[in-house]
C-alpha cells in the first residue's frame, strides 16, 4: 500500500504540473506569501490543509451541518471564491447547486476538482443516479488518499519553490490515511458479516460498504434531494425485522425525522430497534474537535457503528 500510494502521488503530481491551465502557475510569486485557498466541504479543506501546512490558508465554504447536495452559495460565498487564489472541490456533481458559479469562476481562477485524480474504475456508478457516480467517494479510504496527489500537485504548480514542502506533507499525510484505512478494517471485523448492516438516513455509505464489508442501504438515495416515500420506509422497516439489525443511524447533515419514523414503524412490528448514534456524512464535525477532522470523523463514525450493531 505504502508503494503504491507513493507512485500514485509522484504520476498525479506530474500529470498535473504537466497539464494545468496555464492560469494556475506563474502569474502570482507566492513564495513569500501564503495561498489563499478556499475548499467546499470539510473533507476537501483537510486534505489542503494538511498538503499545504502553513503554505496555504484554508477557508471552508460549506461548515458543520451542511448538506453539500443543497448548497447553494450566497453573495458572500461568492466574494469568499473570488478572492482566492485556488478552489478545492470534490467533484462528481456533489456540490451541484455550485455547479454554474464555480464553471463561470473557473474562467479566471484556479479551480481544481480533487476527485479528478481518481481512476473512473474505482467509481460507483448506480443505476438510479442517472449515469453519474456516486460522489461519496470519501468513505473508501484507500481512494480518497488519490485527492492528496491532485491537490500536491495543484499546490506545487502554484508554488512551485514550495515543492518539497508539499510532498513531504503529502507523504505524511498519505502514510496517516494509509494507517486510518487498517484502522477501519480491523474495527469492522469485530462484527461477523451477517450482522454488517449498516441502514442511514441517505444512501451515502455505498463506498464504505463496499470496501469494509458492509450490507448497507439509506432511507433517501444518493443526494438528499431526494425523499424518502411511505413504502421506502414500510419496506425497510419489513428488512429490519427480518435482519434482526440491532440499530440504526441518523447523520449530522440530514434532518433525522425520516430515520425516527422508519424505528417507530419497527416497532409497530415488534421488534426495537435502536438510533445508534449520529454518523458524519456529507459534513464533518466542529473545527477544533476530533470529528472536525477527516481522521477523526472516519474513526468516529466506524466506531459508533461497530459499538452499535455490537450491543455495546
Amino acid at each position: 500500500m505504502k508503494t503504491y500510494s507513493f507512485v500514485l502521488l509522484v504520476v498525479f503530481g506530474l500529470m498535473l504540473s504537466a497539464c494545468a491551465p496555464a492560469s494556475v502557475a506563474g502569474e502570482t510569486d507566492f513564495s513569500n506569501q501564503v495561498i489563499e485557498a478556499v475548499a467546499t466541504t470539510g473533507m476537501v479543506g483537510d486534505v489542503v490543509k494538511n498538503v499545504g501546512g502553513q503554505r496555504v490558508s484554508v477557508t471552508t465554504l460549506m461548515g458543520p451541518g451542511v448538506d453539500p447536495h443543497l448548497f447553494k452559495a450566497s453573495e458572500g460565498d461568492v466574494r469568499t471564491l473570488e478572492e482566492a487564489d485556488v478552489i478545492f472541490y470534490s467533484g462528481l456533481h456533489l456540490e451541484a447547486g455550485l455547479s454554474g458559479v464555480l464553471e463561470r469562476i473557473g474562467d479566471r481562477l484556479n479551480v481544481i476538482a480533487v476527485t479528478d485524480g481518481i481512476d473512473r474504475s474505482r467509481l460507483i456508478a448506480p443505476p438510479e443516479f442517472q449515469g453519474a457516480y456516486d460522489p461519496h467517494v470519501w468513505f473508501d479510504v484507500s481512494i480518497w488518499m488519490d485527492t492528496v496527489a491532485v491537490v500536491q500537485g495543484a499546490l506545487t504548480e502554484l508554488d512551485p519553490q514550495s515543492a518539497t514542502v508539499y510532498q513531504a506533507n503529502a507523504e505524511r499525510y498519505l502514510a496517516e490515511l494509509e494507517e486510518l484505512h487498517n484502522y477501519v478494517l480491523t474495527r469492522a471485523a469485530e462484527l461477523p458479516p451477517e450482522k454488517r448492516i449498516l441502514i442511514t438516513a441517505h444512501d451515502a455509505f455505498g463506498y464504505f460498504g463496499h470496501v469494509y464489508g458492509f450490507e448497507v442501504g439509506g432511507l433517501q438515495g444518493i443526494s438528499t434531494q431526494s425523499e424518502a416515500s411511505t413504502s421506502d420506509v414500510q419496506a425497510k422497516a419489513d428488512f429490519i425485522v427480518e435482519k434482526q439489525v440491532r440499530a440504526i443511524f441518523i447523520e449530522s447533515s440530514v434532518p433525522k425525522r425520516a430515520v425516527e419514523a422508519l424505528q417507530a414503524a419497527v416497532q409497530a412490528r415488534g421488534f426495537d430497534v435502536l438510533i445508534g448514534g449520529e454518523l458524519f456524512s456529507d459534513a464533518m464535525g466542529d473545527p477544533g474537535t476530533p470529528k472536525g477532522t477527516y481522521v477523526g470523523m472516519v474513526k468516529h463514525n466506524i466506531d459508533t457503528i461497530v459499538s452499535a450493531l455490537k450491543g455495546d
